[in-house]
């Protein structure tokens, strides 16, 4: 079930196909989207940021994403200490690729866009990642008006990430290449209404979310994150299934001070009902068991009948035990991080 890739690859074959499908440590399979055999509706491409604050509690997101049929821009600010958050979203129609996203998640690269309500800057220059983002009327939890963030993330050359290649049982000429970058440093500045807050090393860490694919017409999938100090060490996790078939590898790994320390299937346990009363997360290898205390359910419900889409982002605390490959024993204590259980049709 771990097949791990370790040399750079083609990502598809003259038919479409995934040429090898598997995970690796770094982003080794070479996209290039001439070479899907599909409508450019069904063709996704995004990068989504989230940036979590450890020592204050607040989680800031940023969504720049191509669904072919239209562009997704959002924005949202999450108080784990008041338990609420706000978001605002813009759509552009019939974007079919043209918006910019980089083919490669390692080149340089910039995309940009804005409206009257959200704008946008992605810039990648080496190991430095510089997001500017702002939604000026964007009310938030304790009632100060505007959102304004400018930071730079440094991904070091020598840190892992987890990528991985699949596809879908129903349509092996739908794929998912992804790529979760973890325990990324956050610096600069997110001004909140008139009050400019200047970032410290080490309190503010961030996740690049780096997708592109064809998906199937309907999906529902699982993922957590968190990334963070852990003894003055940087740490982080990955864990997700749901979507794609995961025969070949999953995506479920553990980050310490860079290295990828790679898990076998883990499963979600969530409350019926209510996505606010606790969680627990465990994994068939036993290197996994966490409880979750969630503090904000980031929910959003869209509905246009062809197109349809019931997503619930938490925020909140994991707590308990993960083992290293070295069958180190790690201690969770209250550390941030987020869980989602979202459903696509489009």
């Amino acid at each position: 079930m771990q097949h791990e890739i370790t040399r750079a690859i083609p990502l598809l074959d003259e038919k479409g196909h995934i040429t090898e499908e598997g995970w690796a440590r770094r982003p080794l399979w070479k996209y290039t989207r001439k070479d899907i055999k599909s409508s450019k509706f069904a063709i996704k491409e995004w990068d989504y940021y989230a940036l979590v604050n450890q020592e204050k509690g607040y989680a800031v997101t940023a969504t720049f994403s191509d669904l072919g049929y239209a562009g997704v821009f959002a924005i949202s600010y999450s108080d784990l200490t008041m338990k609420a958050f706000a978001q605002k979203d813009a759509i552009r129609f019939f974007t079919r690729g043209k918006l910019g996203l980089s083919p490669s998640s390692t080149e340089d690269s910039q995309v940009s866009w804005s409206n009257n309500k959200l704008r946008f800057a992605f810039i990648k220059r080496g190991e430095k990642r510089h997001l500017m983002f702002a939604c000026p009327d964007l009310k938030l939890p304790d009632g100060r008006i505007g959102l304004d963030v400018n930071v730079t993330l440094t991904q070091k050359p020598e840190m892992e990430s987890i990528n991985i290649a699949t596809s879908w049982k129903e349509n092996r000429k739908a794929f998912y290449l992804n790529e979760k970058v973890n325990c990324m440093p956050v610096e600069g500045t997110i001004r909140r209404g008139l009050d400019k807050e200047t970032l410290l090393l080490g309190e503010t860490w961030g996740v690049l979310d780096w997708g592109r694919g064809r998906w199937t017409y309907q999906n529902r999938w699982y993922w957590s994150s968190a990334s963070g100090l852990l003894e003055n060490i940087p740490f982080g996790f990955n864990l997700g299934y749901g979507f794609s078939d995961r025969s070949p590898a999953s995506e479920n790994a553990l980050f310490y001070n860079g290295v990828i320390h790679k898990l076998d299937e883990v499963t979600f346990h969530i409350p019926e009902n209510d996505y606010l009363l606790p969680w627990k997360f465990t994994s068939s290898d036993n290197r996994l068991n966490l409880n979750f205390e969630p503090a904000v359910d980031r929910n959003s419900t869209t509905n246009f009948i062809l197109i349809k889409s019931d997503q619930h982002q938490v925020f909140g605390y994991f707590s308990g035990k993960v083992v290293l490959d070295d069958k180190s024993e790690l201690t969770l204590t209250r550390f941030p991080g987020f869980a989602e259980d979202v459903y696509n049709r489009w």
